[in-house]
């Protein structure tokens, strides 16, 4: 694929970094650092715990679309409550737990509509995570989940859709199967994303199900979201050039 100054502003878009960090200085120094280079800043546990809805509001504040990745699952009240405050923290894109059930995820749904209307504000998407991507069949089979993940992610899609969740987070193995069962409206955010500079299992891998940028694109993501492999390296505006050019450069064809 070969890819103009305008097919990569398009991939820019469809690439979130997360930025796991435990500080809004240092949070605020790598947004500064991938100004203009990402369409996504994910803020997940470890900043949101040590810094609080803060690093959301300052995040939004200087321009970045921001997806607030807490994961949530408790009843149904206590999550939909949750997902209202992230959208009032100006937060684009939230997450919920399928396993939370069809009533907490369509509550979530029904209330950030709700919400959204009577404050005249845009409704943030709402995602449902599937199956971690730190899990193998193995993994799921000791909690009690039966069958391979394809088979799980598939079914939790499906009911997440029918929840009125906007989309799912899966691994880019299960991507191609969601869009196929849920159509393409349907909005799909895959971690486990490495790199070809950085395929290895290193020092704190923990992620199994996992692909290339071109493949997760290819098989169907709208948004791959990648960590270490940028956030880790000594220049990270320069890191996301390389997967550009790694993306831009495959052969694997783009829907």
């Amino acid at each position: 694929m070969s890819a103009g100054p305008a097919d990569r502003d398009k991939l820019r878009e469809r690439i979130a970094i997360a930025i796991d960090r435990s500080s809004a200085a240092e949070t605020m120094a790598m947004a500064h650092a991938l100004e203009g280079r990402v369409g996504w800043l994910k803020v997940g546990l470890q900043l949101f715990t040590a810094e609080g809805g803060a690093v959301v509001r300052d995040l939004t504040r200087a321009g970045n679309k921001v997806f607030l990745d807490l994961k949530l699952h408790d009843i149904p009240t206590t999550v939909s409550a949750a997902a209202v405050e992230a959208m009032r923290l100006g937060a684009a894109m939230v997450n919920l737990h399928a396993s939370g059930g069809l009533e907490m995820m369509r509550t979530a749904a029904e209330s950030l509509a709700r919400e959204a209307r009577r404050g005249g504000r845009k409704r943030p998407r709402l995602l449902a995570v599937t199956a971690l991507t730190s899990l193998g069949d193995l993994d799921l089979a000791s909690i009690g989940l039966l069958g391979p993940a394809e088979e799980l992610v598939v079914r939790l899609a499906a009911l997440a859709r029918r929840a009125g969740c906007d989309g799912v987070v899966c691994s880019p193995r299960e991507a191609s199967l969601v869009r196929a069962r849920c159509g393409a409206e349907f909005f799909i955010v895959t971690p486990g994303i490495r790199p070809a500079f950085a395929p290895g299992a290193g020092a704190g891998e923990d992620q199994k199900r996992t692909s290339t940028p071109a493949e997760a694109l290819s098989a169907g993501a709208d948004l791959i979201v990648i960590g270490r492999p940028v956030t880790g390296a000594r220049d990270p505006a320069a890191a996301v050039e390389r997967i550009l050019d790694e993306i831009a450069g495959s052969a694997v064809r783009m829907p």
